[in-house]
């Protein structure tokens, strides 16, 4: 039997968008067309995405960062045609797997005071295999997370969710989930003071609003669940492989959790993996006996291509010298971008770290700006950020993100890949794009109303 791949996406060219619509979720093909954001891509190599007109789409949101190494990379694409040609005896299940301990055996001394892997498939299992861990290591039940913090949308990681429109219409979630405000240490002490609490998980760097902590948050909390027998776990899964300008964001402050969960960019783009990184004494209390050596497992965890994939990616990392290309070029764009604050009203802070940088707008202080913003804010909370991702993209071709539901805050994650052609490119494009946003009347405003309209009218439910 022959399978014919480009035969199959030839005869079905320009049906992605009717297809998804009838088949799978229609309301965001909604919101793709209301923001102008459909387009059929051909092809996509490094940072970039190619339209079917060839045109080049400079790619800032790298598939909420999966594509850290770029799109369709060389090598890890080479490596996995010689795992399928090797016909390797993949997921025995009775038996163990070479390439997940080889894999293991290279992150861990990457990942300071770690001892023990997990593998799984995905962010969202790495944290509820956490919160399996750390409650059975601790013999205890409440898990300690932050306002704002997003670790997934199973039902566990759900649970500790700090965005409540993704929380709403799935409850009763876990019980003895509790948030407390990110980067403030007394309430984290407050909660944890009953000795009742399993495990404190955080991310390191929020990925909702590219929050950034305080130098001595990160460090303090980590002495802090010590004191009273909590574990850390550091959310990893956005933040990790080299995102922020070291391997770890943790690094950063020179912190040493109790669990360390990985995923996104450890797949190279290819093949879905995560992992739990973990102290050897955690690991020990969940698989205590031989007949509890199977009491928490991914059927798919270990599969040969998703190790492949990350024993590339760490290669691919080394080799190219990723982490620090992102720490260079993120500081260079960092600074470009933190020149616009001061110069144009609407910009009211630029920050982050590595290739992790939030852009934050707010109110401006003269009139006619003020007032601007005042009516589309009454229109949709957070709707300014689509006065800047829009045109990007449809001007200049770049695809970012808004940082979350009801923020005034874009988001960039590129590839680490990035060159000083894309820095400029950023640069100059964000430029033109925010000072169009300081005329009022202008062609910005006019796409600013219809934008309007259309939350009016969803709000109203038409």
């Amino acid at each position: 039997m022959a399978f014919d791949l480009a035969k199959l996406i030839a005869e079905n060219k320009g049906e992605k968008f009717t297809l998804n619509s009838k088949h799978l979720n229609s309301q965001f093909v909604n919101v793709l067309s209301i923001i102008g954001f459909r387009n059929n891509y051909s092809h996509a190599e490094g940072s970039y995405l190619y339209g079917e007109d060839g045109s080049r789409y400079l790619d800032l949101l790298s598939g909420f960062g999966v594509f850290a190494l770029g799109r369709n990379h060389p090598v890890i694409a080479d490596a996995l045609r010689q795992a399928l040609d090797l016909r390797l005896p993949n997921l025995v299940q009775m038996d163990v797997s070479l390439l997940a301990g080889v894999l293991a055996e290279r992150l861990l001394p990457r990942l300071p005071g770690m001892e023990k892997m997990f593998f799984c498939n995905s962010g969202t299992e790495a944290v509820e295999a956490a919160i399996k861990f750390a409650r059975n290591a601790t013999g205890r039940d409440k898990i300690v997370h932050c306002s704002h913090s997003f670790h997934g949308l199973t039902l566990g990681s759900l649970s500790l969710n700090g965005d409540e429109i993704f929380r709403k219409g799935f409850g009763p979630l876990l019980p003895d989930c509790a948030a407390v405000p990110f980067n403030d240490l007394g309430a984290l002490e407050a909660a944890l003071r009953g000795g009742t609490v399993a495990a404190f998980i955080v991310e390191p760097i929020q990925g909702k609003g590219v929050n950034i902590p305080d130098d001595e948050y990160l460090p303090e909390a980590a002495r802090l669940c010590r004191k009273y027998g909590t574990l850390f776990v550091a959310d990893e899964i956005q933040t990790g492989i080299g995102r922020t300008g070291r391997f770890l964001a943790l690094e950063h402050w020179g912190v040493e959790p109790d669990m360390v969960l990985l995923a996104k960019a450890l797949s190279g783009g290819y093949v879905p993996v995560g992992a739990v990184a973990c102290r050897k004494w955690v690991f020990d209390k969940v698989f205590d006996r031989m007949d509890r050596s199977v009491v928490h497992g991914s059927t798919f965890g270990k599969n040969d291509l998703a190790m492949v994939a990350g024993l590339a990616t760490l290669a691919v990392l080394d080799e190219e010298k990723l982490v620090e290309r992102a720490a260079t070029v993120g500081a260079q764009i960092l600074s470009d971008l933190q020149h616009f604050v001061g110069r144009y009203e609407f910009v009211k802070e630029v920050r982050g770290k590595g290739l992790m940088i939030g852009v934050e707008f707010g109110q401006a202080k003269s009139f006619t700006l003020r007032t601007a913003w005042s009516l589309l804010e009454a229109a949709n909370k957070g709707l300014f950020c689509q006065m800047i991702t829009i045109p990007l993209y449809q001007r200049h071709r770049i695809i970012c993100q808004v940082a979350g539901h009801g923020l005034h805050v874009v988001k960039l994650i590129p590839p680490l890949c990035l060159g000083e052609e894309d820095r400029v490119w950023i640069r100059a494009a964000f430029e033109d794009v925010i000072a169009d946003c300081h005329k009022v009347p202008g062609s910005v405003w006019e796409l600013a109303k219809s934008l309007a309209g259309s939350a009016l009218k969803t709000k109203a439910g038409g």
